[in-house]
């Protein structure tokens, strides 16, 4: 999950976003990830923001987006069904 992670972080390069300077298809199609990153960090013991300081900063820049914080699922709702689903099917 990383190395998927490190080269999305550096596809970002220097824009803004994914496209650039503007919010684009790119941004669209990749944005509801971000929601994982908590899950990600907190099952795989690392940080997004330190290994990934770019598509950290990205992944914020969009959660300020309205069209963005307003359908984007709260990252720790998206932990808590996996750890439910974890329990239930007895995946530690």
């Amino acid at each position: 999950m990383l190395e998927i992670l490190r080269t999305l972080d550096g596809a970002l390069g220097d824009g803004k976003f994914f496209g650039g300077e503007a919010f684009g298809f790119a941004d669209v199609a990749l944005v509801p990830f971000t929601a994982w990153f908590l899950t990600y960090e907190r099952h795989g013991e690392f940080s997004v923001e330190k290994e990934c300081p770019r598509l950290a900063a990205w992944a914020k820049r969009c959660g300020e987006r309205e069209s963005v914080a307003k359908t984007l699922t709260p990252p720790e709702k998206v932990y808590e069904f996996i750890c439910g689903l974890k329990k239930r099917f007895g995946v530690e």
